[in-house]
């Protein structure tokens, strides 16, 4: 495996030497991506802080649509700043890409909550997030040209590869960031200020990424051809102002970045949401394992693109995306098994089934207005949020308004004149009344949860993973396996892109279909999972989505997509 020691490039003695290339390039990368991701951290945390209260699920759901929407507007990024790259020249732009993401990022540490600043705080939030987006649309396509075309043809793979490792060690950078904070406070500090401290953080990062570049050169090939008078006058035009390359820029967003985007996020992101979220394993340890696995995945990630300067690039993207369409439902399967044994047996045991009259049947009326209103909508809600699956069935005439059975181990009503839930177990036959006559008002809002948590009780479901029980060789096995398939999609796919277009609207053209196939597809992949699976009853029902999208991938990829491996990046 080639080391930043070893790298090499035939460039005229006068350029950035090629070990700065590759160190300045990645490491501003790294700090763009920590920036980006601590949101997603964190949501849980302060997403509270900028929305109204009320509904849990409906605050989650609103953090991870602005989460997403940053995601969103990276194809825009892509556009604007690819623009500029192929007109103005690589080392500017993404110079001033990381400004933007650094000061983004900055402020949003800074931002008074929902109580002090009413609706403009998650106004505020939302755009400090798409300029995150924004600039991270311009950050990629930038470094990875930058470093293609100081690169050789016969280690160009291998080279783009250490960008590629940039969004895992930005994960990782962001959750050892976080895990040392919450080490240092309590709990009750951390979510009340703590959690800012990440985003500030996030300033003397970017502020050191700068100072490197500003001694990075222009890219030789982009240089040369400015300067003889070939380079694009018009890049936008130029990149999709015709069918031919318009076409390219289709395939390769179906074909390869879809997929590949689907499969990062659900394998690292999404990976570590299911650990803490579905199989409710303690914070601390959730990243744990996940930095464990990322540690030992990250060098595969220079591997596959070694690799693929060796035998090819498509085929090991392919292969990547098929391997997760295959796998993906045992392997979750067997980290719940692995994580959470008690809480799969008590699924088997006492599946729960939800019987009520009204209850949403529609899914895309529940994803895109998932604050709930029936009793039974409320119900489900509450259950997936407590990594419990559940079937539903509808009541029938002189039925309760909902009824919940746990198993054979006990059962939920709701009286709807009464508004109160009553709770009967089947080993004594003793029933419980949520909420208690008398109960304040706090105390009240909290009768379903409260009640849905006795008869879970009661029917053996944990409240949260049992470290005593965790499988964890078993737990780290089937996350390293996840990002290994990471790599395989992630790895070579900068010299791919790269390849696929030629120099004078590279960045325009390339940045599109990644940011698209990432910031569209994968970026959206926690929300459309979180709704699938609550729609469905089961934590694993989300899969759905990131198997669908892959498999649509391998398809049109396979058939439609060349290899690329041999290009030479100075022919137009």
């Amino acid at each position: 495996m080639s080391t930043a020691t070893d790298v090499l490039v035939d460039i005229p003695k006068n350029e950035t030497h090629p070990r700065l290339v590759i160190f300045a390039s990645s490491l501003g990368t790294v700090f763009e991506w920590y920036d980006f991701y601590l949101y997603g951290t964190l949501a849980v945390f302060f997403g509270s802080k900028f929305f109204p209260a009320g509904n849990d699920t409906a605050t989650l759901l609103a953090n991870l649509a602005v989460f997403g929407a940053g995601f969103g507007v990276r194809p825009l990024g892509a556009i604007v700043f690819g623009h500029l790259g192929d007109l103005w020249g690589r080392k500017h732009t993404f110079l001033l890409t990381i400004i933007i993401m650094g000061l983004s990022t900055f402020l949003v540490g800074c931002v008074p909550g929902y109580d002090v600043w009413g609706l403009w705080a998650p106004a505020a939030l939302v755009t400090l997030r798409l300029a995150q987006g924004l600039a991270l649309g311009g950050e990629y396509g930038g470094a990875a040209t930058y470093i293609a075309e100081h690169s050789p043809e016969r280690t160009r793979g291998a080279h783009t590869a250490w960008i590629q490792t940039t969004a895992t060690a930005g994960l990782f950078l962001s959750l050892l960031v976080i895990l040392g904070c919450r080490s240092f406070m309590s709990e009750a500090s951390f979510k009340d200020y703590g959690w800012r401290i990440p985003f500030l953080v996030s300033a003397a990062l970017v502020g050191v990424s700068v100072w490197i570049r500003l001694m990075l050169n222009e890219s030789p090939l982009f240089a040369a051809m400015k300067a003889s008078g070939k380079h694009s006058t018009n890049p936008f035009a130029d990149a999709f102002g015709n069918w031919k390359n318009g076409k390219i820029v289709l395939l390769a967003i179906f074909g390869l970045t879809m997929g590949q985007g689907v499969v990062w996020y659900a394998g690292q992101f999404q990976a570590l949401f299911f650990l803490q979220n579905s199989l409710h394993l303690d914070y601390v340890w959730s990243y744990v394992a996940i930095m464990s696995a990322l540690a030992l995945g990250t060098p595969f990630f220079v591997v596959f693109g070694t690799l693929s300067d060796k035998f090819g690039r498509k085929w090991i993207i392919m292969t990547g995306c098929a391997l997760a369409v295959i796998t993906y439902f045992p392997l979750f399967n067997t980290l719940g098994v692995a994580v959470n044994p008690d809480l799969i047996a008590a699924q088997k045991a006492s599946p729960v089934t939800v019987t009520a009259a009204k209850c949403e049947t529609n899914f895309f009326a529940k994803a895109f207005n998932p604050a709930p209103t029936t009793a039974c909508d409320k119900s489900m809600n509450a259950l997936y949020a407590q990594g419990v699956n559940y079937s539903r069935v509808t009541a029938p005439a002189g039925a309760p308004d909902l009824a919940i059975s746990f198993g054979q181990a006990a059962q939920l009503t709701y009286d709807g004149k009464t508004k109160t839930y009553t709770v009967t177990t089947a080993k004594d036959g003793k029933s419980e009344i949520f909420p208690k006559v008398g109960a304040d008002k706090a105390t009240a809002a909290k009768a379903l949860p409260s009640a849905l948590s006795a008869g879970l009780k009661a029917a053996g479901y944990p409240a949260k993973a049992d470290l005593a029980k965790v499988n964890w060789p078993l737990t780290i096995g089937v996350l390293f396996i996840l990002v290994l398939y990471v790599t395989m999609v992630y790895g070579p796919i900068a010299a791919y892109l790269v390849e696929l277009f030629p120099t004078r609207i590279r960045y325009t053209s390339m940045s599109l279909p990644y940011h698209i196939g990432n910031g569209w597809f994968g970026g959206f992949l926690p929300f459309f999972m979180l709704a699938i699976a609550t729609f469905r009853g089961d934590i694993f029902a989300g899969l759905i989505y990131p198997i669908s999208i892959a498999a649509i991938t391998f398809i049109i990829g396979a058939l439609f997509l060349p290899e690329t491996k041999d290009r030479n990046l100075h022919d137009a």
